[in-house]
């Protein structure tokens, strides 16, 4: 039944303002807003794959990674998040160097956070 449709992901966030600039601004994605839906968001990734991001009072932040971004180069990558004022998050038991990039177990990875809390991260392309 669901074989060739084109599913899409979403997630929340309690500020889309934020959001789109963080989006648009910070991460350099294309970015486009519905006001008629509340401010929805719809971010266009590679692959023709759009992701929903909507509004909700009550939001409460995601505590798994929403969103990845395989990278080339994870350490390229997040040398210039960091540039951007992107913070890596560090987790207790994580083998996770200086810049916060674990490597080792499976594709080098960072994870880091949306203004609204929703974990994100830069992974090694496989």
């Amino acid at each position: 039944m669901f074989r060739d449709t084109k599913a899409f992901s979403g997630f929340s966030v309690d500020d889309t303002d934020q959001a789109q600039r963080f989006y648009a601004e910070t991460l350099g994605l294309r970015v486009s807003r519905d006001d008629a839906m509340g401010g929805l968001l719809t971010l266009h990734l590679a692959g023709d794959r759009p992701v929903l991001v909507y509004p909700k009072a009550d939001h409460v932040p995601a505590t798994y990674t929403v969103l990845n971004f395989p990278v080339e180069d994870v350490d390229r990558a997040v040398d210039e998040l960091t540039a951007r004022g992107v913070r890596f998050t560090r987790y207790e038991g994580m083998p996770q160097d200086e810049k916060g990039i674990m490597r080792g177990n499976g594709p080098d990875i960072a994870w880091f956070t949306d203004p609204a809390g929703n974990v994100l991260s830069v992974l090694a392309q496989g």
